[in-house]
């Protein structure tokens, strides 16, 4: 029967044999797939990994309070992973949600205290299958014990000179402060030294985390803390509003004991290292220095805040 069947190639010559026509196969095969994946996009690629190194250097993923744990969610919620460190943080009072605990675990004193913690908090216990729980840790060694904590509630930065009442607001700023360890330490000083508040950036800076709160051994829940996008702009509507900016810098000719301590105040605290940048240091009223011995180049900037907030506070 005449028609396409007299066409070559037309008719398979047997069941697996090559044919003349592609049958559009050639075409697809020349189809595009879009364009190539970043190289930073490519999980097995060299630079991906860097990049995951370089970003977990820069504390985009909060850690636990031993430094070796946590992970945030797109939520905000931290998770604390490792017995030590989910310990140390039920027992320094940091707030939590809930405590996940892998099934069949095999327990031991660390495992019992935290369980024992968790229900005097009355926090819920969710037993969860290992593969789990390593969803959760993202790959980090939790031994079992994943802590989930809620994220921080920051003040509002202009609502902290009214703290203080009657009497002259003291406020501390912090300039780029990026570990959580030192911001802990400098909230439990302000509770110490009767200051109203704490303010941080959000970029480049430390959070409150879990290890932040757990330095700050309860005092985070005595003193605000308020994050700015920036730390400049915010320096200037407390001048507007009455407050006295004081900067931290060893390098100033004025020690701290030489600034009015009755003044409205908002204390400037840079990180070591660096210190202040210069957009904040050129906000600032004043730069004082805490006089130390010329051996030394610098202190802590926990240290540092401590030290200046106590001499403020002893002479109000």
């Amino acid at each position: 029967m005449p028609g396409n069947s007299q066409r070559k190639g037309a008719i398979r010559k047997d069941k697996k044999g090559a044919t003349v026509g592609s049958g559009g196969q050639r075409r697809k095969q020349l189809k595009g797939r879009g364009p190539t994946p970043k190289a930073t996009e490519r999980e097995k690629h060299p630079a991906a990994r860097r990049a995951r190194t370089a970003a977990k250097r820069a504390g985009s993923k909060p850690r636990s309070a031993s430094g070796r744990g946590g992970r945030a969610h797109k939520g905000g919620a931290e998770y604390v992973v490792g017995r030590n460190s989910v310990l140390e943080c039920l027992a320094s009072g940091v707030p939590a949600t809930a405590l996940y605990v892998a099934e069949r675990i095999d327990g031991d004193d660390r495992v019992t205290e935290a369980v024992r913690l968790a229900n005097k908090m009355s926090l819920p216990l969710l037993e969860a299958p290992r593969p789990e729980l390593d969803r959760i840790a993202d790959g980090l060694p939790h031994q079992g014990l994943v802590l989930q904590v809620p994220p921080y509630e920051y003040a509002n930065a202009d609502d902290l000179p009214a703290r203080s009442g009657k009497g002259d607001p003291l406020i501390v700023a912090l300039d780029h402060i990026t570990d959580p360890r030192n911001l802990g330490a400098i909230v439990r000083s302000a509770a110490a030294f009767r200051a109203h508040g704490v303010v941080i950036p959000e970029r480049r800076a430390a959070g409150m985390t879990a290890a932040a709160w757990k330095t700050a051994s309860g005092a985070a829940s005595r003193v605000p803390v308020a994050q700015v996008t920036n730390l400049s702009r915010q320096l200037v509507a407390y001048k507007k509003a009455g407050l006295f900016v004081v900067g931290l810098d060893a390098d100033a000719e004025q020690g701290i004991d030489e600034v009015d301590a009755d003044l409205p105040m908002c204390l400037v605290v840079g990180a070591e290292g660096p210190g202040l940048s210069r957009l904040v240091k050129d906000t600032c009223d004043v730069i004082a220095k805490i006089p130390i011995s010329a051996e030394t180049e610098s202190l802590n900037a926990s240290v540092a805040a401590g030290i200046a907030l106590n001499s403020i506070a002893s002479r109000r």
